[in-house]
């Protein structure tokens, strides 16, 4: 008798743990935890998510007709980023500090995977920043939404 009351306790537990510290994925965004290469990567909360203000690297890729972490395909005339733990998908302001253009880009997919780098960008949003020529840019990364559609929420 006490283990049928126990089981489904402690199956409601561990469920409230792992959505307190976003380790699933939620209908309307992809928040699961992932380990590439030997790391392990735990995305942050949606709330977290939108507090989201930091400065660092930039970089550029090419992901002509791959799909993104979430599926979508992705193209180099699309404005799209990668992030490592920013939930998917969300919408980021970047704003290059050298020059102080920005602008708004679509977070689908995961990376940067290189130490030292903060997002990546498709080869438009580089453009957009003017960029393309040094590939590499410090950036402030600013979250203004996660979500799609009715699980859109924003700053």
């Amino acid at each position: 008798m006490l283990r049928k009351c126990l089981i489904p306790v402690c199956a409601a537990l561990l469920l409230a743990a792992c959505q307190q510290h976003g380790f699933q994925d939620y209908k309307g965004y992809k928040m699961s935890p992932y380990t590439l290469k030997g790391n392990r990567f735990v995305p942050m909360g949606i709330e977290e998510a939108l507090r989201y203000d930091q400065v660092g690297l930039a970089s550029y890729y090419e992901a002509d007709g791959a799909r993104g972490a979430i599926g979508q395909r992705l193209y180099s005339d699309q404005l799209y980023a990668a992030h490592r733990t920013l939930p998917l998908p969300c919408v980021v302001k970047i704003t290059n500090l050298a020059n102080g253009k920005s602008c708004k880009a679509r977070v689908a997919d995961r990376g940067p995977f290189i130490a030292g780098r903060l997002i990546d960008v498709s080869s438009r949003v580089a453009g957009e920043l003017d960029f393309t020529r040094q590939g590499l840019q410090q950036v402030r990364v600013q979250v203004i939404s996660v979500g799609d559609g009715a699980y859109r929420r924003t700053r």
